[in-house]
């Protein structure tokens, strides 16, 4: 008996600027959870989209369950037994969680019973989600789980997965494993696209290594280290970021009594927030998405003006009322976790989108934009940051999620600012551009700026800050040094499971 789920053969898709796929061979069996790995824009979602049918190839051939089909559409996949979660996602704003998911099914689905559903099959997999909450209230990690709970009621024969654990505590994270290996199990075939290698090596029984848009290796993940899946990636292991103690100057944001009604029925209100960043340190932020951090994002931002006046302070200056230009002017830098839309304007060039951020003397002069200055920033921000794109021109939509990630933390870094908000910086990234971008979030720290660092990624906060607190429930934690925090001591408080003493108790000297 054949147990070939799919199989692609000669998969090649070709853009104006780049080659994505270059003759591309994979197999997946039956019940196998099967890993592609590579750096971003090595061609990993576009092979993803000629499975789910959004994109279709210009040679090759696919192959599923023994007979070549033709995928026309997503809707065509749908049929097949193909789910996709996507790393973009693909939802409409206006419309509710239930809603968005309705759009999917037959049109005769009643929207109580899905409701019931959703809540069923979200609570299974550890997934909270509200069916009626609106799409538009929700940060980028719930929108994920949404994806994933769309994927998984379909009850697919092939579940492709775009980073899924982002969203989830270290607990929840063997929860989902738990359930990937049961689906797998009952014969469910998954494609599974992160990177992290521990994950690949923990869970998958096979990977296939993608560079430059070709298949370079096909191995057992279970049999590499970190380090080799690591070298059949990126040709080179990605570089150690050091961390010398950090040299604190004065305090440069202070947050103190900070509490904020809901701005909408399924916000989360802030609760009695307090902390401060001093200058030559990180912050990090852990928790699960959903619990306040948006929310604080936006009053440290200067997008939510409700705050008092004296709860927000930046370098001895009360700013709580003021909007986000003005906070801008006095040294506030700003990354959110929302690449296109808010990071970025996706029509638009990279070197007009320098202009987020960048509006000054040099790049605005009496009202006139000055295009050869913001295409030689944008520019140097390519070089600088070894951004795949075709030049200061291309569209930001034309960008791959890393890339253009690399891309905006690189427009705040250039800036030199005084205090750097930043929101999952390598969510989605491979693992030297991780790396790269924390090693340039550490040289601006040792150059004495505050940095609070929102990051659902565990390992990158203990491996880059220097206080850890977290967010469960719109309360803020105590901080601990990262030297004393453990992981699954963070995973447990973002249950909003905390002692308030537990930094103090733990040697902590800053006054949080």
């Amino acid at each position: 008996m054949d147990t070939t789920r799919l199989q692609l053969r000669g998969i090649t898709k070709r853009y104006p600027a780049v080659v994505a796929n270059d003759g591309i061979d994979l197999t997946v069996r039956r019940g196998e959870i099967h890993s592609i790995l590579g750096e971003n824009g090595a061609g990993k979602s576009t092979l993803m989209k000629i499975i789910y049918g959004s994109v279709k190839p210009d040679a090759g051939h696919v192959i599923w369950n023994g007979k070549e089909v033709h995928i026309a559409n997503p809707a065509a996949a749908r049929e097949l037994g193909i789910a996709m979660v996507f790393q973009h996602f693909s939802l409409f704003d206006t419309l509710t969680v239930a809603e968005n998911i309705a759009l999917g099914l037959p049109k005769d689905t009643k929207l109580d019973e899905l409701e019931k559903r959703i809540t069923r099959t979200a609570r299974e997999y550890g997934l909270d989600l509200e069916p009626q909450r609106h799409v538009h209230t929700l940060s980028v990690g719930e929108c994920q789980r949404v994806e994933i709970v769309r994927a998984l009621l379909s009850k697919p024969q092939l579940l492709i997965l775009d980073e899924p654990t982002s969203v989830l505590t270290p607990q929840a994270v063997l929860r989902l494993f738990e359930t990937l290996r049961k689906l797998a199990s009952e014969g469910c075939s998954i494609l599974y696209i992160s990177h992290k290698l521990d994950e690949i090596r923990a869970l998958c029984h096979t990977c296939t290594v993608v560079r430059g848009g070709k298949v370079t290796g096909v191995c057992d993940p279970t049999q590499e280290t970190a380090a080799s899946l690591s070298r059949m990636m990126i040709g080179a292991e990605p570089p150690t970021i050091p961390h010398a103690e950090p040299k604190l100057g004065a305090t440069m944001l202070s947050v103190r009594a900070l509490s904020l009604p809901k701005s909408h029925p399924f916000a989360t209100a802030l609760v009695d927030i307090n902390f401060e960043v001093r200058a030559g340190e990180i912050l990090g932020v852990a928790g699960v998405s959903g619990n306040g951090q948006q929310e604080l994002l936006t009053a440290l931002s200067g997008e939510d003006t409700r705050a008092d006046n004296a709860a927000i302070v930046l370098e001895g200056t009360a700013v709580g009322s003021m909007h986000a230009a003005q906070r801008r002017a006095r040294g506030l830098g700003f990354v959110p976790e929302e690449r296109l839309g808010r990071g970025a304007v996706p029509e638009l060039s990279l070197a007009q989108n320098m202009l987020l951020s960048h509006q000054t003397d040099e790049t605005v002069h009496k009202g006139m934009i000055r295009f050869n200055v913001i295409e030689q920033l944008a520019s140097s921000i390519i070089a600088r940051f070894k951004v795949k794109a075709g030049g200061a021109g291309a569209p930001a939509a034309s960008l791959s999620g890393g890339n253009l990630q690399k891309y905006i933390v690189g427009r705040e870094v250039v800036r030199n600012p005084k205090v750097l908000l930043v929101a999952q910086p390598t969510w989605g990234v491979d693992v030297g551009a991780s790396a790269q971008i924390r090693a340039e979030l550490v040289a601006l720290r040792d150059a004495g700026c505050a940095l609070l660092l929102i990051s659902e990624e565990l390992d990158e906060l203990f491996e880059i800050s220097d206080r850890l607190v977290v967010m469960a429930k719109g309360r803020m934690s105590p901080s601990l040094p990262r030297a004393v925090a453990t992981v699954d001591q963070i995973g447990l408080w973002m249950s909003g499971l905390w002692d308030v003493n537990a930094g103090t108790q733990a040697g902590e000297k800053h006054d949080v």
